[in-house]
């Protein structure tokens, strides 16, 4: 295959993947109409765990393995990863909205950047510095945004979202040491055992809630273990490897977009003008905040592959 087809299919690659992370959202609001949102997260990732499983014992290659104290970061960052923050998601898509989570999650990679900051006193450029209080401010208008239309229930799951961003920064700085010279299917694979299995105990509270999901919402939850908890994150590092890092990043700014879109087909939700501005300032916001990273990592010849808990 030539250059330009092989470029061409890894932009293809890494678009698929951020229209499944971003559909995520959407297809979940569907589910909570059939099952519970702690259930929800035990069953797709008990689905995703098997299918990583799978996956790590017939590569042909042999890969180095944890010992028992990188072993237990590793199983720790994926309760913070998979199993808080899921949970902070799936409640707060259930009381917000597919739209409004699409365009807080777009918010997520600057709150790693700042959590870095306290934590590690990292340099953070004027362009990031402006980044980040647009970003916030963006985030800000469209909580407010739910606030005033549905309430004091959407205010709260927005809310909610907003913290699962937290987690997300803290399971970030944590999964950088925990995975240090690990392969990424085996990293995501021990990541998700460890989420599930957090997902499963927490899923016992809606027991009696329990019942057979009906077709659709069977297929659905199938969609998010296959599609977006394994599919997502083949497509991405298949391009990944054949792109630069920046050139990645930048399509994933995608996500929030196709989420908002998502959320109108699938859900039909009606977008607001002041989620669309605040839309527009998060991203904007999250461009400004990587330029000068961007500008860094482009020089890395083969950049890292990014483990499947690091989207939805």
């Amino acid at each position: 295959m030539d250059e330009r087809k092989t470029r061409v299919l890894a932009i293809c690659s890494v678009v698929a993947a951020a229209l499944f992370w971003s559909s995520s959202y959407a297809v979940t609001k569907e589910v909570l109409a059939d099952v519970g949102p702690l259930t929800i997260g035990a069953i797709r990732f008990t689905i995703a765990a098997v299918l990583l499983g799978i996956m790590a014992r017939m590569r042909r290659n042999s890969v180095a393995q944890p010992d028992a104290r990188q072993r237990r970061m590793i199983y720790l960052s994926g309760l913070l990863g998979i199993t808080v923050y899921f949970v902070l998601e799936n409640i707060g898509v259930e009381l917000s909205t597919a739209s409004d989570a699409s365009l807080i999650v777009a918010s997520y990679p600057l709150m790693t950047m700042l959590l870095e900051l306290v934590l590690f006193r990292t340099r953070m450029p004027l362009f990031r510095v402006g980044g980040v209080l647009l970003a916030t401010g963006g985030s800000f208008l469209v909580v407010r945004n739910g606030a005033q239309v549905g309430g004091g229930a959407r205010w709260f799951g927005d809310v909610l979202l907003l913290l699962g961003g937290l987690v997300w920064a803290g399971y970030n700085v944590l999964g950088k040491y925990a995975g240090r010279g690990q392969d990424a299917v085996n990293l995501t694979y021990y990541q998700t055992v460890a989420g599930a299995a957090g997902f499963l105990l927490a899923s016992l509270l809606e027991i009696g809630d329990w019942r057979v999901p009906d077709v659709t919402a069977s297929a659905l939850l199938a969609y998010l273990a296959v599609a977006c908890s394994v599919g997502g994150f083949l497509l991405y590092n298949y391009g990944l490897r054949r792109m630069t890092s920046s050139v990645a990043v930048n399509i994933l700014n995608l996500v929030p977009v196709f989420g908002v879109l998502g959320a109108v087909v699938i859900n039909g939700e009606r977008v607001r003008l002041a989620q669309v501005f605040g839309g527009v300032i998060i991203i904007v916001g999250v461009a400004l905040g990587m330029v000068e990273r961007r500008t860094a990592v482009e020089e890395a010849a083969v950049p890292e592959p990014t483990p499947v808990g690091e989207r939805v």
